[in-house]
């Protein structure tokens, strides 16, 4: 089986009626190529940069795309000529009440947001515990489990809340989960030994997440517009300045975010427990 390293120039070659099924390509860049008459059906592509793209004359049957990034900036995802970031928005907002409110720009505003998604980790992590024993662990299609979705809002907020905002040196609590590249080139956390090497209870990480939902709580609960404004370096790239504001928004959007994979993964755990 041939492989294909750094040390290989490909740049410009052409394959023509080649068979690639089960290649696997990692750190690779296709910028600016051409793909005519390819078949990806049954392809998974993950953490890849599809920004300007163009898709012509595709068949898209049972197409999923999931980008926590949609919503950023003012850019656009046209499907047969229609923006349909507004519909996804919209959608999203009518399957999670409060989340609509995650935008909120006062302290009054950001602390309703803040209760909104809380009420609605709550009701999901009750959910969870209601489902057969081990289910928390159980990850889907190699996503995190309920349990790592929770460990790693703990270790966002330590990054988001203790980190930047109230510029603690070492924010970090040992139950937390960095992101699935052990730290990669983010300043956040360079030493990723402050997190546990092994696993921790079930009940150890809603301890951990309990305590860390109440110091956003008691942080949002006397936050003023002036501290809201305030200038914070931003953990991963200490070199660019965010307001407090931003980084209360990043938290929400994590909370969110990782929400809707954890009810899209409790869903699939339930439809496989019942057919089974």
């Amino acid at each position: 089986m041939a492989s294909f390293t750094s040390s290989d120039e490909l740049r410009g070659a052409t394959f023509h009626e080649v068979d690639l099924r089960e290649a696997k390509f990692t750190d690779v860049t296709l910028r600016d190529a051409t793909l005519r008459e390819v078949s990806l059906r049954g392809a998974r592509v993950t953490s890849a940069d599809l920004s300007e793209t163009v898709l012509r004359g595709v068949d898209v049957q049972d197409v999923e795309i999931d980008s926590p990034w949609l919503f950023d900036g003012d850019h656009y995802l046209r499907i047969n000529g229609v923006d349909v970031r507004a519909f996804v928005d919209a959608e999203l907002n009518r399957r999670f009440p409060g989340r609509e409110l995650r935008a909120a720009d006062t302290p009054q505003g950001l602390r309703a947001a803040w209760d909104a998604v809380q009420r609605t980790w709550a009701a999901t992590i009750e959910r969870a515990g209601a489902m057969p024993a081990g289910t928390v662990e159980e990850s889907v299609a190699g996503e995190w489990s309920f349990a790592q979705t929770l460990r790693h809002l703990v270790m966002a907020t330590d990054v988001w809340l203790g980190r930047a905002i109230l510029r603690k040196e070492n924010p970090y609590h040992p139950a937390g989960l960095p992101n699935d590249d052990g730290g990669g080139e983010t300043a956040a956390y360079t030493d990723t030994s402050v997190f546990s090497a092994n696993a921790p209870s079930y009940d150890e990480v809603l301890a951990a997440r309990a305590d860390r939902v109440g110091m956003v709580t008691e942080f949002l609960a006397s936050v003023t517009p002036e501290v809201l404004a305030e200038p914070r370096p931003n953990p991963h790239d200490p070199q660019y300045d965010e307001t407090v504001l931003h980084c209360v928004h990043t938290i929400l959007d994590e909370h969110w975010e990782h929400h809707r994979y954890a009810v899209r993964d409790l869903d699939a755990l339930s439809a496989g427990q019942a057919s089974g």
